[in-house]
């Protein structure tokens, strides 16, 4: 239930009139988040940090207020879902867990308001956003206007299994593929040595969701000197970038079998891709940092044992060198999770003060002794973490985002489908583009399209 506001009054002993009532603030937060499962490190951190943080910090000031942590463990989609029915019907937790692509749709639909107009002028007046750059404060925002705050960025690479490299004679410590006729010549060497591999996983169809858009299709079309938009904002619909994109994908998945297929089009494929890198089937997989902060840390469901010696990292290439977007050799993308304040919340004040607590210096560092990763505010380093300061110096150079529109979300499900008919066979890269021109087109309008030669 949204903020709960219960009134408390309070008699005093031996007197025969009321005191002036005291109020109770009752908070709640959810997240895709569950202590021993996903995100794991995230809940522990909300219930055993935040939580008692917050309420001595307002109990010392006077105020009575108690918070909640809701745990989801379902999926991202599920947990979008579920927000929005929950925003549009007046329930729902007063702090969510938001992924800053969503922001433009919920925004449009009226289920999100921007923090100050909710919170008054101490969202403005706060002292994070002196360490929290423009860009940054973009992930979470949306025409001009801020709607949360994200606990950080991140960025994708290629993770490396090296004894597989090993049973192949590669050197992965000192491999770095300049193209991508380097990742399909290294995969099919390890396909030879190890024949019941995988060795090549880039995310694809509709069931992974958001991550085949971002982790699989964006690092392949990024790479042909391409994206979603052009320089003048308009939705790319056709382009040879998008079509040596699919032509890839149809070399992984379909002519070669370099890939596992199956978990593209399955319900849990996403957790089999995982479970193939940890059981040493997958040698090369396309993911993001998440991967290595949550996914195969020590204690996870997929935890990597000896990672730091059986793991690596690589960049990224273009398609050729020079051949990615701006030109680039190498690419990346971030995007960026982070917390809403729920539109009906009870207490909006207090609910911002949450929010703002959960993003104070002293609650960041405290997140990452659970877990270290690239913090929005620049006064908040990465302790003990020389994985994620390597790559986020060699990559957030490179790194471009996704596109802030309303319309986002709808393009980026028409991606997923598109990639999805290619590797199940059932259209041909070329058909599969001119469905996905079809589809965006009656999106957004052909005036919004642009098709490149």
């Amino acid at each position: 239930m949204v903020g709960r506001l219960r009134t408390l009054m309070i008699a005093l002993a031996g007197a025969s009139a009321m005191a002036a009532p005291a109020f109770a603030t009752d908070l709640s937060i959810t997240c895709r988040c569950v202590e021993g499962g996903a995100n794991s490190q995230m809940a522990e951190w909300i219930k055993q940090s935040v939580i008692p943080g917050f309420e001595k910090m307002k109990s010392e000031s006077g105020e009575d207020v108690t918070v909640t942590l809701k745990e989801f463990a379902g999926q991202d989609e599920q947990l979008t879902q579920q927000q929005a029915l929950d925003f549009s019907t007046g329930a729902g937790a007063d702090v969510n867990g938001f992924d800053g692509f969503l922001i433009p749709s919920f925004v449009e639909a009226g289920l999100l308001k921007p923090l100050d107009e909710l919170a008054g002028p101490a969202v403005n007046e706060w002292e994070g956003w002196d360490h929290i750059s423009d860009g940054s404060k973009q992930l979470m925002s949306f025409d001009g206007k801020v709607y949360g705050i994200a606990l950080g960025t991140d960025v994708r690479m290629i993770f490396i299994r090296k004894d597989l490299f090993e049973q192949a004679g590669i050197d992965a410590d000192s491999w770095q593929p300049t193209s991508w006729d380097d990742l399909l010549d290294a995969a099919r060497k390890i396909k030879e040595a190890v024949p019941d591999s995988s060795p090549l996983q880039i995310n694809a169809g509709v069931s992974m969701g958001e991550a085949t858009t971002m982790q699989g299709y964006y690092m392949l079309v990024l790479g042909a000197d391409s994206g979603l938009k052009d320089e003048n904002g308009k939705w790319i619909v056709s382009s040879p970038g998008i079509l040596d994109t699919l032509n890839f994908y149809k070399t992984v998945y379909l002519d070669e079998e370099l890939g596992d297929r199956r978990a593209q089009l399955l319900g849990d494929g996403r957790n089999r891709t995982f479970a193939n890198f940890r059981d040493g089937k997958t040698a090369m997989l396309v993911e993001g940092d998440w991967f290595y902060r949550a996914v195969t840390a020590p204690g996870s469901e997929f935890e990597l044992k000896d990672r730091d010696n059986l793991m690596t990292w690589k960049k990224m290439p273009a398609r050729e060198p020079g051949a990615g977007f701006s030109g680039q050799d190498f690419v990346t993308i971030s995007g960026g999770t982070g917390f809403v304040l729920n539109p009906n919340t009870d207490a909006p004040e207090e609910a911002w003060d949450l929010l703002a607590y959960m993003n104070s210096k002293e609650q960041l560092e405290a997140f990452q002794t659970y877990q270290a990763r690239i913090r929005l505010r620049d006064d908040v380093g990465i302790p003990d973490s020389p994985f994620l300061s390597e790559t986020s110096q060699e990559l957030l150079p490179l790194t471009t985002a996704r596109p802030n529109d309303a319309d986002y979300n709808k393009v980026s499900a028409e991606v997923q489908r598109m990639t999805e008919a290619v590797v199940s066979g059932e259209m041909s890269p070329e058909e599969a583009m001119e469905q996905y021109k079809a589809a965006v087109t009656e999106i957004v309008g052909a005036e919004n399209t642009v098709s490149l030669q």
